[in-house]
């Protein structure tokens, strides 16, 4: 799974974790947390410090604590939700809304998790995750979070597609100042768009749109919608790259270079702007034969569709 955090936020491709994996990685962590209580049991007997029995019984109730309840906090809040055993199954917490998991629901779930685990032997937490249609424990409902897989394999490629009535804007930005990091949000925005709710939608798309309008000129034409302004930066910015590479590997040849050019609406492959580069747009897959010569005024050709004239992503 691929994930680009900006402040606090983070578009992630959210692929809920099965059973199984989510079982396995709580058994690694029950043994890590085991094994830590196991030392400090070995410590405590053979060190003459915890002689005192008032002194070892405090001790011990505090590293009890720290270890059902700080283990999972500070694995999961360094790591952006990834404990010991999830880190082990490719697993991950995010929030419900696709950010990456905050202290304060590390925090519930760690303290859901003595009663729902510890105390109950797992009873409550596989029950809950069985009646949960996204395999949520308490835990996670309380805190508003759900575990799902990094290493769940891709169900097909989309391609970046240029909204045709932004090819010419396209054509005069400047995209020197564009980071790479404010880039790869943008496209994992686009990746994910259908999976988010409308709400959550709206807001990451005009906040990114807007950070990336900070380091992009000339601004966008009035009314077109974050997910079309955001396809044109990201389909402009690959074209160029093209031409790049394309000039370079000419002039490695000794010859002329071709200009890549892309016709109204044409996708555009993954490639430069990272690994498994999916945009909003149209699917991958071989077109049909003269498709790509048919001009765009023809009776079948595909008109765009949303709002404004801008087709939503796909």
């Amino acid at each position: 799974m691929s994930d680009v955090v900006t402040g606090e936020a983070v578009v992630v491709e959210v692929r809920v974790a099965g059973m199984p994996s989510r079982c396995l990685a709580l058994m690694i962590d029950i043994l890590a947390q085991g094994a830590i209580l196991l030392g400090f049991a070995f410590v405590a007997a053979n060190v003459p410090a915890f002689a005192d029995s008032a002194l070892s019984a405090m001790l011990a109730l505090l590293f009890v604590v720290l270890t059902l309840v700080g283990y999972p906090v500070i694995f999961e809040t360094l790591t952006r939700g990834k404990s010991l055993g999830k880190l082990a199954l490719g697993l991950r917490v995010v929030s419900d809304d696709g950010g990456p998991e905050r202290f304060r629901q590390a925090l519930f779930r760690a303290l859901a998790s003595v009663v729902e685990i510890w105390i109950t032997s797992g009873a409550v937490a596989f029950i809950a995750s069985l009646v949960s249609e996204r395999g949520k424990r308490l835990g996670d409902v309380f805190a508003g979070t759900l575990v799902i897989s990094d290493r769940a394999p891709r169900t097909g490629d989309t391609l970046i597609t240029m909204p045709p009535q932004l090819a010419s804007w396209a054509r005069r930005l400047e995209l020197s100042r564009l980071p790479a990091e404010v880039a790869g949000t943008a496209r994992q925005y686009l990746i994910r768009w259908h999976d988010l709710a409308p709400a959550v939608r709206e807001e990451m798309g005009a906040r990114i749109a807007a950070q990336t309008a900070s380091y992009v000129s000339p601004p966008p034409p009035p009314g077109v919608p974050p997910h079309a302004y955001l396809s044109a930066v990201l389909a402009e910015r690959r074209r160029r790259e093209e031409e790049r590479l394309a000039r370079q590997a000419a002039d490695a040849r000794g010859a002329v270079p071709t200009a890549v050019s892309y016709a109204s609406g044409a996708p555009y492959a993954p490639g430069t702007l990272g690994p498994g580069v999916p945009v909003p747009g149209r699917s991958a897959g071989p077109r049909a034969a003269g498709a790509a010569h048919r001009p765009s005024h023809a009776p079948d050709a595909e008109q765009p569709r949303g709002s404004g004239g801008f087709a939503p992503p796909a």
